[in-house]
């Protein structure tokens, strides 16, 4: 997926579902998406919201928390079951197991309603930035690769073997192993991790880093990604 930005626009045609059920956030959120050029699609419940994403293609998915039928936790699993595609939580109340449970079923990042407009837009585009990602030269050090223990990193190609067997992960997922490869055994501390993985300019709920490292371990080797505790995560040499 290619996007480009132009004057804070999206120049490229970005399509997003929004899945939430109070009528009035969804028209109101979708209004300002489409103001930045975003594409929407939206939904007030989340079987309705599973069958448009069966239906049509994609680019990041907005889920409220409660929703009536099929709650945005089980919609982010199901869709988790065959989709790497970017997924925003929406909670209402910005409860902690509403938190650890959307990020636990495979959510790249998570939002607390009421929400200003411009910090969603901005998590919007930080979950695109990561699925579009390239490595830059910090991450590339050699054309072969990056081997640690039997995990076989491609940062050039954005390949990652375990044991030979391919390895599926996640944008968000992806860019937290890259960043750790590209500083193995150093302890990278959760706020480090929070501005060079999920660009935030800004101190954030460092439970987002805690639930994808935990994601990224149950893929690549529960001892690969050391916890030094009061500081932060490092990756085994």
């Amino acid at each position: 997926m290619s996007v480009s930005e132009v004057g804070g626009r999206v120049s490229a045609p970005v399509t997003v579902l929004l899945v939430e059920d109070d009528e009035v956030i969804r028209k109101t959120v979708g209004m300002v998406l489409e103001r930045y050029g975003y594409r929407v699609s939206t939904a007030g419940d989340g079987l309705t919201g599973l069958e448009l994403f069966r239906e049509e293609r994609h680019d990041v998915l907005l889920l409220d928390v409660m929703l009536p039928g099929l709650d945005g936790i089980g919609l982010c699993r199901q869709v988790r079951e065959w989709s790497l595609v970017p997924i925003l939580m929406m909670s209402a109340r910005g409860d902690a197991l509403d938190v650890v449970s959307g990020l636990e079923a495979g959510a790249d990042d998570y939002v607390v309603k009421p929400v200003d407009t411009s910090v969603l837009v901005a998590r919007v585009r930080s979950l695109l930035r990561r699925a579009s990602f390239a490595p830059g030269p910090e991450h590339v050090q050699e054309a072969t690769g990056l081997a640690f223990g039997d995990l076989a990193i491609d940062p050039q190609g954005l390949e990652v073997r375990r044991a030979g067997e391919v390895v599926e992960l996640a944008p968000t997922e992806l860019r937290l192993l890259l960043e750790f490869a590209a500083n193995p055994g150093i302890v990278l501390d959760r706020q480090t991790l929070l501005r060079n993985v999920w660009d935030y300019g800004w101190d954030g709920d460092s439970r987002v880093v805690d639930l994808c490292v935990q994601r990224l371990r149950k893929k690549i080797g529960a001892d690969r990604i050391e916890t030094v505790r009061g500081f932060g995560y490092k990756l085994r040499r």
